[in-house]
């Protein structure tokens, strides 16, 4: 089984990246699971999605505390213990952010890849300024980065639901998958 946990604030897509991302697993033949965790103020407040896939059914019904993988939509966090807590040795850390990977290395002995998703959510027009909705943008990365979905699933759920900016949505998948700073080793 293969765990993915999505950290942002609220606003910027992080519940609506893990069904896209859920969708697209599941379109590949994938059993999954997600779901969000949020408190009662959203908008701005830090948020958690979560992402389950496996080979077949999934029994497990909780949290996710040891994840694959962990995606970081607001760059701010990356500094917080809690958004790596439990990351899986070996494991994998996109961060939406201009920086190279490198700058990143303090997180510990993870591979860290980073986009710049929030400029590509603007130029986009996706969400504005002061909160660039980043979920299409950074989910193109996490497909180049993880290796677990294809482009094309990814690009085949946007497209299904996402009804609103459909085309620009898929543009920033491409444009993402194609800008992802990947790390120096690659390893699943």
């Amino acid at each position: 089984m293969t765990e993915i946990r999505i950290h942002g604030r609220g606003g910027q897509g992080a519940v609506y990246a893990c069904n896209v991302l859920a969708h697209a697993l599941f379109k590949e033949g994938k059993w999954v699971q997600a779901f969000p965790h949020f408190g009662v103020e959203r908008r701005g407040a830090p948020v958690a999605a979560f992402v389950r896939f496996d080979n077949g059914p999934i029994e497990l019904r909780c949290h996710i505390y040891t994840p694959n993988y962990v995606i970081i939509l607001d760059p701010t966090l990356s500094g917080s213990p809690t958004a790596i807590e439990g990351l899986k040795e070996k494991g994998g850390v996109l961060v939406n952010s201009p920086k190279p990977p490198e700058e990143f290395s303090g997180m510990g002995d993870f591979r860290v890849a980073t986009i710049d998703a929030s400029s590509i959510a603007l130029k986009f027009g996706l969400g504005t300024a002061a909160s660039p909705i980043v979920n299409t943008a950074i989910l193109g990365a996490f497909a180049r980065f993880s290796q677990f979905v294809s482009l094309k699933a990814l690009i085949e759920s946007v497209e299904e639901l996402i009804k609103h900016k459909t085309e620009t949505n898929v543009a920033a998948v491409h444009q993402s998958y194609e800008s992802v700073l990947l790390p120096d080793r690659v390893e699943k």
